[in-house]
């Protein structure tokens, strides 16, 4: 019994000297959605003026949209340049809807094809392709997976696609990928809680606990194999949990900087109290969570399962091996309870992450993690660095 070749205390230290193979789609379709001989693929992707934008591909000759522009040269063209042919696909188009400008949002109906054509995702896009490719600036993981369980398709959400996660995170074989996160699925599965200590530069000591009850632990793999309804969300390579209840405190980065201690009481974020940076920020937030108190439960609690390099999107770095993150909103997507109904405005029922890695929170470490599953105490993370009890999980 051996752990896999890629997982050396050298390339654990610096992901960046892990080798990997060139991103073929040929090799990521095949085996992500294995049959594919007979389907019908497209390509969805976002704009705030998709009609514009997406007619004649009129974003090649604009600056800015690298997703969009990575969704046309690796993907689109890639289809019709002998991926399809080869996989015995057909198909092949591109659409765009408007930009939902958060994370998991529910889309808007109306999109457009190339020519200019104004269509509908409902009636024209879910009802006529078997496989659907989602790469956008912003995530839609959470729709696109009740939009499948009711339409019957497959498909795959990549958005904030980047050249390191092209040449990393999906350059590699997600057999394997689904076997490391299997490994870890099972080495903490049916756990009772979990306790993660956060050092803050200060030496405080901040803690949060989360009940998880028993459950069965779930794992974004990255497989759509067979014909069953199914969305993968790329890279893959996570365990996570739907907490049933949560209590402590844990810091929070904000995108200007800001940082804030979370006051966390029954499942839910009560309060946000500044450290430093930028008091309105604080302020912003806790009248959010007081209009809005959906908007701070907590939907998930997620450990990466693959040594990729940091790619600077939260969609590849979440997944890193030794970085752990939450999520507050919906989490039906997860076989949760909490639903966009139950938000006051559609605008707030977002899933948003928040990742704690090395690079994206300096300012504060991950000191350890704890899972307790009856009378069993495990060591889950160090330093930001897996458990011996993690890697040993993985050894096959």
């Amino acid at each position: 019994m051996s752990m896999p070749a890629y997982i050396t205390k050298e390339i654990l230290a610096d992901p960046t000297k892990r080798e990997f193979g060139e991103f073929s789609l040929s090799r990521l379709l095949g085996t992500v959605f294995e049959p594919t001989d007979g389907c019908r693929i497209c390509i969805l992707t976002d704009f705030d003026d998709p009609a514009a934008m997406m007619k004649n591909h009129a974003y090649l000759e604009a600056d800015g949209f690298p997703v969009q522009k990575n969704a046309y040269k690796h993907f689109y063209q890639a289809l019709h340049n002998g991926v399809m042919e080869e996989l015995g696909m057909d198909g092949g188009e591109m659409f765009a809807y408007y930009c939902t400008n958060g994370s998991n949002l529910d889309m808007k109906d109306p999109c457009w094809d190339a020519e200019g054509n104004e269509l509908s995702l409902d009636n024209d896009i879910y009802t006529n392709y078997d496989i659907i490719l989602c790469i956008t600036d912003w995530s839609a993981t959470a729709p696109l997976t009740a939009k499948c369980k009711e339409y019957g398709f497959r498909g795959a959400t990549l958005h904030g696609v980047n050249d390191i996660i092209l040449n990393s995170g999906l350059a590699v074989n997600y057999d394997e990928v689904s076997e490391d996160a299997e490994c870890v699925r099972q080495a903490m599965t049916k756990a009772d809680e979990v306790e993660i200590d956060f050092e803050l530069e200060d030496g405080r000591i901040l803690t949060a606990w989360l009940g998880l009850d028993g459950q069965e632990a779930q794992k974004s793999h990255g497989l759509c194999k067979g014909k069953e309804p199914d969305v993968a969300n790329l890279p893959a390579g996570e365990v996570y949990f739907v907490p049933v209840d949560a209590r402590g405190q844990f810091p929070m980065k904000y995108d200007d900087g800001t940082l804030g201690v979370l006051e966390v009481v029954d499942r839910n974020i009560i309060s946000s109290t500044l450290i430093e940076g930028n008091q309105s920020t604080i302020d912003e937030h806790n009248q959010r969570l007081a209009d809005d108190p959906m908007t701070g439960t907590l939907g998930e609690l997620g450990f990466g399962t693959q040594v990729l390099p940091v790619s600077y999107s939260d969609i590849q770095d979440e997944k890193v091996l030794g970085t752990c993150h939450l999520a507050t909103g919906r989490d039906d997507h997860l076989g949760g309870d909490i639903v966009p109904d139950m938000f006051k405005k559609h605008e707030n029922s977002t899933h948003d992450d928040i990742l704690f890695a090395p690079h994206k929170t300096p300012n504060f470490n991950i000191r350890e993690v704890r899972m307790k599953r009856g009378e069993q105490v495990e060591q889950i993370i160090e330093n930001f660095r897996p458990s011996d009890y993690v890697l040993q999980s993985l050894s096959r």
